[in-house]
């Protein structure tokens, strides 16, 4: 018998120590083509994918990967249909569903892969996971206390659902000019003028293309690529360097403050503004638009432009290649944009980076969030 190290103060005594055929039975998904249509849900290991006239089982179930996806049970609480890649469960009445999903989250579900190809588990592998159960009181007060956590988590991952959509609203109005900014003396700003990105941006160019990895070291100049430019973002993580003669010698691909960097490969139209932080940093094979003058275009107006629908869609009329996507920097030197005057792109900029600033702060607490559940989870289960 053992005891968690965190614990609700009205309880002791030990956790039996079982194994999860001990409370739960498992079964099998089914197919579920020839079944007419209707409003009973059919679990997929990606969700809901379709709703049916039919029910495999009715009430609180954990939901198991048999193949693919393993390791992310669903509790649910229905009449629902499966697929024959999940497995559901009949819960025995030893074990509260919800103390049992809570501790199906925490099972390294892909440490009992027996497949080496797609991810499969078998149900002598879940039978055999230890599980330690305390009294049906202990388990329910655990369990809903955890279920506050998720709904905490689901919140403000709504919220951050909400924000994003509204960001793209805005932009969609902003981009359009169903919105227009005013100056700071209250007078209106002139028309929106169609210009080539070449008109303000006097070098648009590759970055290096070519075999770096001779001139990687530990520490040294920082050397962006593809994977580097996420939503708007440098991401460091995975971050390269380069040695300073390799940078030397890259004139071409070196950065400064307020170039945008452009993914031309892959995931292309993907950019993000070069902050001070990179200001001396090399770049390899993204498209590197610098601009003529500052003072007459804001770059981060140009970034959030081309997350926009109209620039998305700038992008998709130039782009080639099936496999991988692929954008020139000559191609991307002739898209036309209609541009405000600078003031108005750094009010537009400006709104924008607001509402960015807003997701950021909520990422973060859904991050802190989890992070603490995770620490619950540990402590409060043997």
């Amino acid at each position: 018998m053992a005891s968690p190290k965190l614990r609700f103060k009205e309880f002791d005594g030990g956790w039996a120590n079982l194994k999860y055929k001990d409370v739960l039975n498992i079964k099998y998904g089914k197919d579920h083509k020839s079944l007419s249509d209707g409003e009973i849900p059919v679990y997929g290991t990606g969700g809901i994918m379709r709703y049916v006239d039919k029910f495999l089982y009715e009430g609180e179930s954990i939901l198991i990967g048999r193949k693919g996806t393993i390791d992310q049970p669903k509790y649910v609480n229905e009449k629902f249909w499966t697929v024959d890649t999940l497995f559901y469960t009949e819960i025995k009445e030893n074990s509260v569903p919800l103390f049992l999903f809570q501790h199906a989250l925490q099972v390294n579900w892909l440490g009992l892969n027996e497949a080496t190809g797609v991810p499969s588990l078998n149900t002598t592998s879940i039978n055999n996971v230890d599980i330690s159960l305390p009294s049906k009181e202990e388990q329910t007060k655990i369990a809903s206390f955890l279920s506050a956590v998720d709904e905490k988590i689901s919140q403000l991952t709504q919220k951050h659902q909400l924000l994003s959509q509204y960001k793209q609203g805005m932009m969609q109005k902003l981009f359009s000019q169903q919105i227009r900014f005013k100056a700071d003396d209250g007078s209106e700003f002139g028309e929106w003028e169609e210009k080539p990105l070449s008109h303000y941006f006097s070098k648009i160019r590759n970055g290096f293309v070519g075999v770096a990895t001779p001139f990687y070291v530990d520490n040294g100049i920082k050397y962006l690529q593809g994977k580097n430019i996420k939503n708007g973002k440098i991401d460091d993580t995975g971050l390269i360097h380069i040695s300073e003669e390799f940078h030397l010698k890259k004139k071409n691909s070196k950065l400064q403050p307020n170039d945008i960097l452009m993914v031309q490969s892959g995931h292309v139209g993907e950019c993000v503004v070069v902050t001070e932080e990179y200001g001396n940093a090399n770049c390899h094979a993204l498209l590197v638009l610098t601009p003529s003058d500052s003072h007459k275009v804001n770059s981060q107006f140009i970034v959030y432009y081309f997350y926009s629908e109209f620039g998305r869609k700038d992008i998709s009329l130039i782009k080639t290649g099936n496999t991988i996507e692929h954008v020139l920097a000559s191609d991307i030197k002739e898209v036309c944009i209609l541009f405000p005057c600078v003031e108005e792109q750094t009010k537009i900029a400006n709104f924008l980076s607001a509402i960015d600033q807003k997701i950021e702060v909520v990422a973060q607490q859904i991050k802190q969030e989890k992070q603490w559940k995770k620490g619950l989870l540990q402590q409060m289960f043997v």
